[in-house]
């Protein structure tokens, strides 16, 4: 989970065939972009730690203004040196930005975006996770799209119980998990609250509901 350019030649060599796959751009744009008025307002950030941005930066670029309320995308953070979020000096430094943006906005539905290598699956989505990191391990969704809740220290430090946070991991370099990515983010510029939301996962993925609702009151000590 952890940028280099790549400089294009002019053209195809002869005999080759052009890629259609946008290459993901050497210098992506940092600052935020604001769609809409009024509530709910919703924050979108991407390319926020590492080589990230490769896979996540395009999808919040390309994304059109929601029907009703706010959407606001910071589609680029960071390509530094990684530093994860669940350490809170992320916050303080590459992250700042971030912060600045939730302090302003105060939105009630905050999503990031970040990417992942296949050998971290069992890192991020492994039952032991909340034993070994403190953290409820992700849920498996599709396309390899992993789907968590953010860094507990901006969770509960930024945001009231009833707002919406989620982190969504791709796995790098993969177009199948961009695409159900972006399907997402769709689904998600629309919708109006936590309890939206929670009633379209038990819908379309109640086994992942069912364990996420019941991370979630497991650590943040709900009944």
């Amino acid at each position: 989970m952890n940028a280099d350019g790549v400089e294009g030649s002019g053209g195809p060599p002869p005999g080759k065939h052009e890629c259609t796959e946008k290459l993901p751009d050497p210098n992506p744009d940092a600052g935020m972009k604001t769609y809409g008025s009024g509530k709910p307002v919703r924050l979108f950030v991407a390319g926020l730690h590492g080589e990230e941005w490769k896979d996540t930066t395009e999808l919040l670029k390309s994304m059109k203004p929601p029907k009703t309320g706010t959407l606001a995308l910071i589609p680029f953070v960071d390509r530094g040196k990684y530093i994860s979020t669940l350490n809170p000096d992320y916050y303080s430094v590459p992250g700042k930005k971030i912060l600045r943006a939730i302090e302003a906005l105060k939105p009630e539905i905050y999503i990031e975006l970040h990417s992942y290598s296949s050998e971290n699956l069992e890192k991020l989505a492994g039952r032991n996770r909340l034993e070994l990191i403190g953290v409820p391990a992700y849920s498996i969704l599709k396309a390899g799209v992993l789907l968590g809740s953010v860094s507990p220290w901006i969770r509960k430090k930024y945001f009231p119980k009833e707002a919406l946070c989620l982190s969504f991991e791709l796995r790098k370099g993969s177009v199948e998990s961009r695409k159900f990515t972006a399907r997402m983010l769709e689904i998600l510029k629309e919708i109006q609250s936590r309890d939206e939301f929670i009633e379209y996962m038990k819908k379309e993925f109640p086994a992942q509901a069912k364990k996420a609702i019941e991370d979630y009151r497991r650590f943040y000590g709900e009944s």
